[in-house]
Order: structure tokens, then sequence, then C-alpha cells
């Protein structure tokens, strides 16, 4: 094993002041943490891990988590109560939202009801079936709303494994990538693997976040935790630290 290949603490992999962009961590609100107890457990062990500051981004899709804003700073305000309550005072909780680029989003986009992981830079992501077929407009829109689009799990849309070009129009069209660490570690199938080193390598990625839905996510970290694959991070950490911090 050579050097770069060596194994680190999960701790160590993350550098001082990480803020993970894109988290499941509100109770009960979508696919994530279920109720209080376990948003509090999993925020714990991304502690222990070396993740203290969160810009939580819970789903909003339609037909199925249809939340608003006024349902998400509802859930943002009942889970840093019990952060408080528990003294957990290191840690620095903002509740934004994962958009699905779907009719629903473009409504809320339409009325304002947005929120912003910070400034103008908004969260979204496609199905893993097939992109919308009106992309290219709902990107330009949210760019005329004022918004930077920063495309979540790239490195998920299959569709676009056999064709890197699609991904270099998506960047020429204004989105941002941002990488699900978990990708790293085999979490969703050798392929996404694969297909998230290359971006990685190519330098298409600007943005990385770990998409952490429960504890069993959490381990992935460990997998991942390498000199290697702390150096091939490094600049998105640099660049979710500088543009995403509280």
């Amino acid at each position: 094993m050579s050097f770069f290949d060596k194994k680190i603490k999960p701790s160590e992999l993350f550098p001082p002041g990480f803020v993970d962009i894109h988290s499941h961590l509100l109770p009960g609100i979508d696919d994530g943490a279920k109720n209080i107890e376990t948003s509090i457990e999993i925020i714990q062990k991304m502690q222990a891990l070396g993740i203290s500051n969160f810009r939580t981004t819970p789903h909003v899709l339609g037909g199925v988590w249809e939340n608003s804003s006024t349902t998400i700073k509802e859930k943002e305000a009942l889970l840093k109560a019990e952060l408080k309550a528990k003294g957990m005072d290191s840690i620095q909780l903002y509740a934004s939202a994962e958009y699905m680029m779907d009719d629903y989003f473009y409504n809320l986009l339409m009325k304002n009801d947005i929120i912003p992981l910070k400034d103008n830079y908004l969260l979204v992501e496609m199905s893993f079936l097939n992109p919308p077929f009106n992309l290219s407009d709902i990107i330009f829109q949210i760019q005329v709303k004022g918004y930077k689009p920063v495309l979540a799990h790239p490195e998920r849309y299959i569709y676009y494994h056999d064709d890197f070009s699609k991904y270099e129009k998506l960047i020429a069209a204004g989105c941002l990538f941002q990488l699900n660490l978990y990708a790293l570690a085999n979490h969703y199938g050798k392929g996404v693997t694969k297909v998230a080193m290359q971006l990685l390598k190519k330098g298409m990625y600007t943005y990385v976040g770990t998409d952490t839905h429960h504890l069993r996510h959490l381990y992935a970290i460990e997998k991942i935790a390498t000199q290697k694959n702390k150096k091939l991070l490094s600049p998105l950490f640099e660049n979710t630290i500088r543009d995403f911090s509280f």
C-alpha cells in the first residue's frame, strides 16, 4: 500500500470548518430522519466524524414530499430547539432543500417560495430514470430568477454515463456539480463509483456533500477515509467551505 492509499481516521478526512451542503436531517419530512431522536443521533455521529456544520436539504418533490419554505422552516426550528436543549451549541445548522426539477418546483420558483443553500446557490436534482424533457428551460429559468443551480449527485444519473458531453453541456449551461461523498465507497454501485472518479479527475465537480439519510450511510465514510481520497477531495472541500461557511 502506497502512502496515498493509506487509511486515515474518518475525522481526518474533513478539513476544519467543512460544511455538509447535502443531507436529510430534519425529522419526519422526507425519507431521511424519521423523528427528532434520529436526527440528533445522526448529527452526533457526524460530529464525531468531524462534521459540525450543516446546510441540510430535505427533498421537495411533487406528489411525494411537497414541502414548502414554511414546512421546512418549522422542522428546522424544532431541530434547532432540540440541539440547544441538549447543549449541542457547536452545531451550526440551516435548512434549505433539495429540489427535484419538476412542475411542483417550477411553480415554487415562479412564486419565489425557494430556500437557497446560501446567497443564490440552489441545490437541484433530476429523476434517476430520465432528465426532465424541459431541462434546458428549467435551468434557464433558475438563472433568470437569480439563482445558481448546484446539481446534486450527477454521478448517479446513469443515462449520462455513456456520453460525458452531456455533463459538459450541463456545466456550460451554468450548473455546478456536487459530488455525493458516498459514491466513492461503491455505495450506489461500481458503475456510479467509476463515473464519480472520472468526473472528479476531470475537475468537473465544484462541491461535495454527504447526502446522509440515515445512520447506515455513515459507515461509508470509513471506507473512503484514505490519504488518496483526501488529496482528490481537497479542492472540493475548499470550494464548499469558501462558498457555504456560516
